[in-house]
């Protein structure tokens, strides 16, 4: 099985922390050249320097509210390296119910992911295009198949990035460009601590039962690590992935119970 990235570029959304940060190490120890991107220049300089051969991967500082600044900062990277692969990766909108939501809620919630994940396409395409390899994998949420309880404004937009996902799959097929979607399940991320202490605040459940809780409905009995999740992405990113296209992957240890 053909895994090798070297020689590849890839860039990493939300890749401080998380299941961004677990890619960026996976896709590294691949070959692949890796280009951070967050909005913390800080921790971007910590995390670039723990990758493997820490001189040839590089970092960019954006933030997923200024789209516009977004789409300059990935233009000036893609005038000097083609990227071949797109992870597109990043934090979650609030918990809470669909009906409670703002406009604005969901105005932020529509232009952090579905807009900007457009704009890193439209960046990345042509280099793909020209050097005939490309892969563009979105981090989403198993809500795409079962939407999930108090997560209004997420299954909302998730949903629509898989539909964006799945129409740029037709489109970019015939380029050997492959799009595809991991649905991460519960992950033991700083988003999931995140969601559990507001449900711990609201109900009065001590975090770990509630943790507990979660564990218990998937038929492996724990959450995911990072690293778990990161495995499937990479794996999509290499070139034994390259029949697999328009696809919704849940990495969820059998929780999601729709087939």
């Amino acid at each position: 099985m053909n895994l090798e990235l070297k020689g590849r570029f890839a860039l990493v959304g939300g890749s401080t922390q998380g299941i961004g940060l677990a890619t960026a190490h996976e896709l590294a120890a691949l070959g692949a050249s890796v280009i951070l991107l967050a909005r913390d220049e800080k921790r971007l300089a910590d995390c670039i320097r723990d990758l493997p051969e820490t001189g040839r991967h590089q970092y960019v500082v954006a933030d997923f509210n200024e789209p516009e600044r977004l789409s300059q900062r990935i233009k000036e990277v893609v005038a000097l390296n083609p990227v071949h692969i797109l992870i597109n990766n990043t934090g979650g909108p609030p918990s809470g119910p669909a009906l409670g939501a703002s406009i604005p809620e969901y105005e932020t919630a529509f232009r952090q992911h579905l807009v900007c994940n457009q704009l890193l396409a439209q960046a990345v395409v042509p280099g793909m295009k020209s050097s005939g390899y490309g892969r563009i994998i979105n981090v989403i949420s198993t809500s795409v198949k079962q939407p999930l309880t108090n997560l209004g404004v997420s299954n909302t937009i998730r949903g629509a990035v898989a539909n964006w996902a799945k129409t740029l799959a037709s489109e970019l097929g015939p380029f050997g460009i492959t799009v595809n979607n991991v649905l991460p399940g519960a992950t033991d991320t700083e988003r999931l601590r995140s969601i559990i202490a507001t449900r711990s605040e609201k109900t009065g459940e001590s975090r770990d039962q509630i943790l507990r809780e979660m564990a218990e409905e998937v038929p492996l009995k724990r959450v995911a690590t990072p690293a778990e999740i990161a495995a499937a992405i990479a794996f999509l990113a290499s070139p034994a992935a390259a029949y697999i296209n328009g696809i919704n992957l849940p990495v969820d240890g059998g929780r999601t119970r729709s087939l």
